[in-house]
């Protein structure tokens, strides 16, 4: 058994993919996966299903979406659910390839350590692995402050995961392949001074000096208008290099 929550929440048996159905139930699985292995308060759970002003039946209702949960994760042949009643709450506990989440977190500490230990094919191989586990957005109708900050947090790291695939390639000298990409990400994501400073130095490096220097004019017109903030250091540091570069 495999539970999935990068995305829609599925759970997969083998070859079976079962996706969630029941919305409240998709929001109480993946609230559980986020704090796997921590106990979860049942106020909390109904926070995070719905919201502040939860219906007087709150409590029964999570208890039947607790027992939906535990058949969806049912086990064949184990006598105990992965879902256990701790005097507070619930606590969900999964082994060593069950969650996605896992798989990914691991995958990201791969891609830095390697990153910064110089070893960039393999750091691009644990970037792209990450980045294939990421399927889409966690429930819409999420309310709490758990599924909230969770989102908040796939959101930042697919980014790192991307910033990390392109500073990969760009020391293997990827250059001109990675202009169209690095286009669209600093269009996409406009206040990532990252991407703006890849995407300089891979035109630069394309021997498109001026459209490096345009590049930069628009980051630092951009980041005036929307934050009322200069360009950092490393922006400022590399328009500086690429005036001070002759060619030679």
């Amino acid at each position: 058994m495999r539970l999935e929550i990068l995305g829609p929440v599925r759970v997969a048996n083998g070859n079976t993919i079962k996706a969630i159905g029941a919305q409240k139930v998709e929001i109480l699985l993946a609230t559980l996966a986020v704090r796997c292995g921590q106990v979860v308060s049942v106020d909390q759970l109904i926070t995070e299903i719905w919201g502040d002003e939860p219906p007087r039946s709150a409590v029964g209702g999570l208890y039947v979406y607790v027992s939906q949960v535990r058949k969806l994760l049912r086990r064949p042949g184990a006598a105990a659910s992965p879902v256990a009643t701790s005097p507070s709450g619930y606590m969900l506990t999964l082994g060593p390839g069950e969650l996605d989440l896992h798989d990914l977190t691991r995958l990201v500490r791969q891609g830095r350590v390697r990153l910064r230990n110089g070893e960039h094919e393999a750091a691009v191989s644990s970037f792209e692995e990450a980045l294939a586990l990421c399927r889409g957005a966690l429930p819409t109708a999420a309310r709490g402050p758990i599924l909230q900050g969770f989102q908040a947090w796939f959101d930042e790291i697919q980014l790192e995961c991307r910033e990390g695939q392109m500073e990969a390639h760009m020391a293997l000298g990827h250059h001109r392949e990675l202009v169209g990409d690095l286009y669209l990400l600093s269009t996409e994501h406009p206040l990532r001074e990252v991407f703006h400073r890849q995407l300089m130095l891979a035109l630069h490096r394309s021997d498109c000096r001026g459209d490096a220097l345009l590049a930069y004019h628009q980051a630092c017109r951009t980041l005036r208008e929307q934050l009322g903030v200069e360009p950092g250091p490393a922006l400022k540091d590399i328009q500086r290099s690429i005036l001070m570069d002759n060619g030679h």
